[in-house]
């Protein structure tokens, strides 16, 4: 504790009647941007393309507004691993996604935007058979499934109301699937225009506010252990460079995808993806700035909940409110994304023919979605750096390598060949990361056993081809 703040505090009893008038009048401010989106649907149009893709018009501002703030719902987890590793959150949760934003921008947009696809599996499908689009959507929808978003949602109430976690994850989940089965992305898009303009206002405020109450960087060093300013945060090279294959699965990464295939062409997605890079660095600045001084503010605090309490007793009565729901839509943007994604992945690329009105399966593949991952938020034990570790680790071992062949050396490999290698690459990192492992190995991540097991598949199987064995 330092002055007046505490480590244990319930937010409820700071808040005034103006931080409670602030925060209704965003939540009423959201749902008018979605039943105005929904006013605004053209009356003949693809209904379901319209449900799925707004009817492929994201202009450069719909585009930006609504991808940028779906990327932040995991708020809680990125101050935790700040508050532990200081700027190591800002090398891993921030460089090396910005080199992948750029990659993808400068080199993918355009080949995703010639598939006219709904989703990323069935743009895997076109490139490699349904088979391949059927595992794809596999490794997609446990990727997309909003495990960390559902316990972020779940600890805001938690902290803002004193209920208990689960019924907290509840009532949270339940009111976000009711919106967004309704609108579908039409209905996250417009939210998202509201969301993203208080997000960003709300994290620049608390980064102003620190530096002039506490100091600048002289302040931070005075206080924080050395180790915060060490880009491993203590942690290994190796562990620290996991992130950079984790950052890398953005090129494969559905909620890029949708919104790229949702825009209205090429220049949109890619002038769009560079813009989003630039706010996302400022976003990661005040985010990651504003998480050290809760560490030097507030040390015995629970590292996921230390940048809110710090937050809260910072701001006075006003900007207080402001700062909440600014954290309210950073987690609600994210989530509604999230479930509609891996909806769209359930309904449409793994249970397509089971369904004849999509959009009606879609609406009620979000409740059960929701589900799923508060039951898996339990199993992580409320870990956002395990989730995303696990989870981001399959995907950009498994997935990343044989998807960019499809893009970039066509043909090279049939379907049959691109199913085995994902499917073996997840088998060995599986068994590797059940395996018990002593010494250097203990510090060697299954991430990098599966990639270097999918190149090698991926390497016999391309010289086969080249001698003329496999045809």
């Amino acid at each position: 504790m330092q002055g007046n703040f505490v480590a244990n505090l319930a937010v409820s009893t700071l808040l005034t009647p103006l931080d409670l008038g602030v925060i209704v009048f965003i939540l009423l401010l959201t749902f008018a941007s979605v039943l105005y989106g929904h006013l605004r649907k053209p009356q003949n149009t693809n209904k379901f393309l319209d449900y799925m893709l707004m009817g492929r018009q994201l202009t450069l501002p719909l585009f930006v507004a609504t991808l940028a703030a779906t990327w932040y719902g995991g708020i809680f987890g990125v101050n935790e691993i700040t508050f532990n590793y200081g700027i190591y959150n800002f090398v891993t949760q921030g460089v090396f996604w910005y080199i992948a934003y750029i990659i993808f921008a400068l080199f993918l947009v355009d080949k995703i935007k010639s598939y006219q696809s709904v989703t990323l599996p069935q743009a895997v499908g076109q490139m490699f058979g349904e088979r391949a689009r059927k595992t794809a959507a596999v490794f997609t929808f446990f990727n997309i499934l909003p495990i960390s978003y559902v316990l972020s949602l779940g600890l805001f109430l938690q902290l803002i109301f004193g209920i208990n976690l689960v019924p907290a994850m509840v009532l949270g989940t339940f009111i976000v699937c009711l919106y967004t089965a309704w609108g579908g992305l039409r209905a996250v898009v417009f939210s998202d225009i509201i969301q993203f303009s208080i997000m960003c206002l709300a994290v620049l405020i608390v980064a102003v506010m620190s530096v002039s109450t506490f100091g600048g960087i002289g302040f931070l060093r005075n206080t924080l252990p050395v180790s915060h300013f060490s880009i491993t945060g203590g942690n290994s090279w190796l562990n620290t460079f996991v992130w950079a294959g984790i950052a890398l699965a953005t090129l494969i990464d559905p909620s890029f995808y949708q919104r790229c295939f949702a825009a209205k062409d090429g220049k949109t997605a890619k002038t769009g993806i560079l813009i989003c890079t630039f706010i996302w660095f400022c976003f990661d600045l005040c985010t990651t700035s504003g998480t050290l001084y809760a560490r030097a503010i507030l040390p015995d605090a629970l590292p996921a909940h230390a940048y809110f309490l710090y937050a809260v007793q910072l701001l006075p009565s006003g900007l207080r409110g402001f700062f909440i729901a600014g954290n309210l839509c950073i987690i609600l943007s994210t989530l509604d994304s999230f479930l509609f994604i891996a909806s769209n992945t359930l309904a449409y690329d793994l249970l397509k023919d089971k369904f004849k009105n999509q959009v009606l399966a879609n609406q009620i593949f979000f409740f059960i979605i929701g589900g799923i991952s508060i039951l898996l938020a339990l199993f992580f034990e409320g870990s956002f750096k395990k989730i995303w570790f696990v989870l981001g680790s399959y995907m950009a071992a498994c997935l990343l390598v044989p998807v960019m062949m499809g893009y970039f050396f066509p043909k090279k490999i049939n379907g049959k060949q691109f199913v085995f290698c994902v499917w073996f690459s997840a088998l060995i990192v599986t068994v590797w990361n059940i395996l018990p492992r002593t010494g250097f190995l203990a510090e060697v991540e299954g991430f990098y056993i599966g990639l270097i097991v999918n190149i090698m598949c991926l390497g016999a199987i391309l010289l086969k081809v080249k001698y003329g064995k496999v045809k």
